[in-house]
């Protein structure tokens, strides 16, 4: 099992995104965000894509992610959160 932190940006992001957002947008965000960590806690290589630099990108709809595996082999970083729906807020 994979341990799941966020910086401070990806978590700004995503603050940001969800105050802003309408309630029905909200609840989406907070299931996709949800499913998110369980993906990265159980198999954060299989759900993702790989990317330059020892990046990943996973797509969880309405959201995505960029996040690394760090040196250790136990956790993994979101660096990097936005949403994928046409004419959402950023």
């Amino acid at each position: 099992m994979f341990r799941v932190r966020r910086a401070d940006t990806a978590l700004d992001g995503l603050a940001d995104m969800w105050t802003q957002a309408p309630s029905a947008f909200r609840a989406e965000i907070t299931k996709a965000t949800d499913q998110i960590d369980q993906q990265l806690e159980r198999d954060p290589v299989g759900s993702s894509e790989s990317r330059p630099h020892g990046r990943r990108i996973l797509f969880q709809s309405p959201l995505a992610i960029v996040f690394r595996i760090e040196s250790d082999g136990q956790t993994v970083n979101v660096l990097r959160v936005w949403s994928i729906r046409r004419g959402a807020r950023p």
